[in-house]
């Protein structure tokens, strides 16, 4: 019988090394024996079904969709988005990775579309991802909480929940520096997502959450439901709080990722939607272009979102100089027009990619 090292049958089936090792050690690959310190394989071995992609089967009866309104979603361009899925993913592409993942509308669709073996998403808030991972882990208590906080705030009067507003916004950021809270961290802030003005998430100087109460009739502050459906999707994600750059590890060219990062703003107050106290200027929006360039070095399948500068001047050419090595297309959305959201209008939004190719 002829043999194969771990090498040769990581490269013949299109996984790590590490993974052919694993496989080994789980005796998922017949004939597989150690020699010395490696593993050979039989040439006639056939790559195992991977186990681990039965975490993300396709879940079509499972309608999860994003637990927040989160200013900038994808809800609206999703479809354009569809079109630059590469054609191999949930095939030879079985990895997703969304390092700014926000309300999560692309994460949702693909866990609902797409067999994948490893799913990785990640954002610098910190309270986002508190609600992630509780919705993920404890999911009934989260449920429980907003229950109480929609009766209780549906029957009171506006002045009245004007003061239960401002009341949870102060205990929410009274609770970002406390341990062991993260329970109520997360309903509360799924509560003042879902009542605040515009569903914005904005922080001062010291980082505390000040936007103010919107003025909603009756919203649905816990949707029973759909965190059900959005806990079962998530039950094996990989859920991170970091800066982006932490996902270099995990991509690689078996991966999809998608990033989309803050918005390099069209005016100057067109800022109103950061959710970070350090902000995200043209520096940062350089660091993330030459970041995307090494994940393409490594072969990773990469789309990035983000504004056109053209919108307001024509000869601003700061993406398209950015990212000349790359594809970029030009979409149309509809959004907020000025900085207080008087009004919304067509604008048009860049989808930038590093291979060719779209859907139809």
């Amino acid at each position: 019988m002829e043999f194969m090292t771990a090498k040769e049958a990581a490269k013949q089936w299109n996984i790590s090394q590490r993974r052919v090792a694993i496989l080994c050690c789980e005796n998922r690959i017949d004939g597989a024996e150690m020699l010395g310190k490696m593993w050979i394989i039989p040439k006639t071995a056939t790559k195992p079904d991977d186990a681990r992609s039965l975490r993300f089967q396709p879940l079509d009866n499972i309608a999860a969709k994003p637990f927040v309104k989160w200013a900038g979603g994808k809800a609206q361009i999703l479809q354009e988005i569809r079109r630059l899925y590469p054609l191999g993913l949930g095939k030879t592409i079985t990895k997703y990775a969304e390092p700014f993942v926000g309300g999560g509308a692309v994460l949702f669709d693909i866990l609902s579309k797409y067999q994948l073996d490893e799913v990785y998403i990640s954002d610098i808030n910190q309270e986002l991802i508190t609600t992630y991972m509780q919705i993920q882990n404890n999911v009934a208590e989260l449920i429980s909480k907003l229950s109480l906080m929609e009766q209780k705030y549906l029957l009171l009067s506006d002045v009245e929940r004007k003061v239960y507003y401002y009341d949870k916004r102060e205990r929410f950021n009274a609770l970002k520096t406390v341990a062991n809270a993260d329970a109520e961290v997360a309903s509360l802030f799924i509560f003042l997502n879902r009542t605040c003005f515009n569903g914005l998430y904005r922080v001062n100087g010291k980082g505390g959450f000040n936007v103010p109460m919107g003025s909603y009739k009756n919203p649905t502050i816990c949707d029973k439901n759909n965190l059900t459906s959005v806990s079962e999707s998530l039950r094996n994600v990989r859920i991170v709080c970091g800066d982006y750059k932490n996902s270099f590890e995990f991509i690689d060219r078996n991966t999809f990722a998608y990033f989309d990062p803050p918005y390099r703003p069209l005016t100057s107050t067109a800022s109103f939607t950061s959710y970070s106290q350090d902000g995200f200027d043209d520096e940062k929006q350089i660091e993330l272009a030459c970041f995307i360039k090494e994940l393409s070095s490594k072969g990773a399948y990469v789309v990035a979102s983000n504004s056109d500068p053209k919108n307001i001047n024509e000869s601003d050419n700061f993406f398209d100089n950015l990212y000349t090595s790359l594809s970029i297309a030009r979409i149309s959305a509809s959004r907020a027009i000025n900085s207080i959201g008087e009004g919304r209008g067509r604008v048009s939004e860049l989808l930038i990619s590093n291979y060719s190719g779209v859907r139809v």
